[in-house]
């Protein structure tokens, strides 16, 4: 049996010349800006343009371009053959689908039309679920096969912020980095939303917080110096805290060696390797801290690439909504906060 595995993530400019139109597509994204279309285009062409020349900046800091493609090509190759090798009985071939850059759905399709699968996983790179990253990808790539007349067996991994090997990975990385370390405090940094989100429904920040509990759980260090912030805060509205930024000004100025883990970002792009590793750490240096780590993004950790495996693999089977052209998504631990618990 062939199976395709749709790869969910949010891509970034190749260029610098891709920045404002990268950041349109993420404005123009009726998850990041509720308002009818005939609003949201001009207001994310004027957002875009406003932001372009600060982006451009950091992007320059990563040599002119994210890499975020590539690395999610390493991913996307390690997590093929681990498929292919756990399961004999089934042939898969996985698929990148970016949200705001290039590949796009509408250009993936086709090449899963090719590969001609009996079934379509849909597998975000986004372990906690929010509708602004997992929902928007979701959607796009269910509009994408009504607008392709392509009706196809398809189940959804919807999150898998518990996931035991997905745990396992974190407490893996976490512990190459404190292991020897003394006075420390591990700053676990996710990616805000606004409060008005989590409000609405969104279970982004439930999971997030089930994620920091079952990691602090593995490490089972007594007495652990730990605390889960937000990071990427923008414009005027409330967002989720505390922020990251004034958990590392706290810490710096009581001599603490800070450590900062990505636990939202499974692969390295500008909220990492520019926001945490060089804006933050300028942030901390200011504020007296004499040492600063950062843990990596998860990337080709051996049981992060099992966690999606296992997932993929051992999924339950949910037949095509004819009707709603629509397939039924897959919580794999039945959370209670959880949209997919609801999802028709």
């Amino acid at each position: 049996m062939k199976k395709a595995v749709i790869l969910f993530n949010l891509g970034g400019p190749d260029k610098l010349d891709s920045v404002e139109p990268f950041l349109f597509n993420l404005f123009n994204d009726p998850a990041i800006l509720n308002l009818p279309g005939l609003f949201r285009y001009p207001l994310a062409k004027l957002i875009a343009n406003r932001r372009a020349p600060t982006a451009k900046k950091i992007y320059e800091e990563l040599g002119g371009s994210s890499p975020i493609l590539q690395l999610t090509e390493e991913q996307s190759s390690a997590l093929e053959l681990k498929l292919n090798q756990d399961d004999r009985l089934s042939e898969y071939k996985c698929f990148i689908v970016m949200r705001c850059w290039h590949p796009r759905a509408e250009n993936v399709i086709k090449k899963v039309i090719n590969y001609n699968p009996d079934e379509v996983i849909l597998m975000p790179l986004y372990p906690q679920y929010s509708a602004a990253t997992s929902g928007s990808s979701i959607k796009e790539w269910n509009d994408i096969c009504v607008k392709n007349s392509f009706k196809i067996k398809t189940s959804t991994i919807c999150c898998y912020p518990t996931d035991q090997n997905f745990v396992q990975a974190h407490k893996d990385e976490i512990m190459k980095k404190i292991d020897s370390l003394e006075n420390f405090k591990l700053i676990f940094s996710a990616h805000g939303l606004p409060e008005k989100n989590i409000k609405k429904g969104d279970p982004y920040q439930w999971q997030v917080e089930q994620s920091v509990d079952k990691i602090v759980e593995s490490l089972n260090i007594e007495h652990l110096d730990w605390i889960l912030s937000y990071q990427s805060r923008v414009g005027p509205l409330k967002w989720i805290g505390p922020s990251t930024e004034d958990i590392i000004v706290e810490n710096s100025k009581l001599g603490k060696h800070i450590v900062l883990v990505p636990i939202a970002f499974v692969s390295e792009h500008s909220e990492t390797l520019v926001e945490l590793d060089i804006e933050y750490k300028k942030l901390a240096d200011k504020n007296g801290c004499k040492n600063y780590s950062r843990v990596p993004a998860l990337g080709t950790n051996q049981n992060y690439i099992k966690a999606m495996s296992n997932l993929i693999i051992n999924k339950q089977d949910y037949s095509f909504n004819e009707e709603l052209f629509t397939p039924k998504i897959q919580c794999p631990n039945q959370f209670k906060k959880c949209p997919c618990l609801n999802y028709e």
